[in-house]
């Protein structure tokens, strides 16, 4: 019996074809719907599920305004009527005004939400 060999260039032909096909399934599948399957979570429901984990399960959002990206920036409150804390919230990270971290705050601020508005100034009820 003679033993079958195979050739090296009918095997690097058919490894060839074979990346070829697998890199045009995994295009394919990368341009159909969301991406395979991942969707990006909305900005609100993110700034709400971010806000609860920093300030508790009775957080409320009072103000989101759109930044550059991905980002937003806005008011939360620990609790319904409660008084307003500046934040900016990415992906993955929400910076709070009342963070340690001022300074950074007011430069993420200055460059992703040139146009933040800052809270009115708090005056006493006669």
């Amino acid at each position: 019996m003679a033993r079958r060999a195979i050739r090296t260039d009918r095997l690097i032909a058919v490894l060839g074809v074979a990346v070829v096909v697998l890199g045009a399934l995994a295009l394919w599948f990368g341009t159909q719907g969301a991406g395979g399957g991942f969707t990006e979570e909305p900005a609100s429901r993110r700034v709400l599920r971010q806000a609860r984990e920093q300030l508790g399960r009775t957080a409320e959002v009072q103000l989101i305004e759109p930044g550059r990206g991905r980002v937003v920036c806005g008011y939360i409150a620990p609790e319904r009527g409660g008084r307003a804390v500046g934040f900016i919230s990415r992906p993955k990270r929400m910076l709070l005004s009342q963070d340690p971290l001022n300074g950074e705050f007011r430069a993420m601020i200055a460059a992703d939400c040139p146009g933040f508005p800052e809270p009115p100034a708090v005056q006493a009820v006669p």
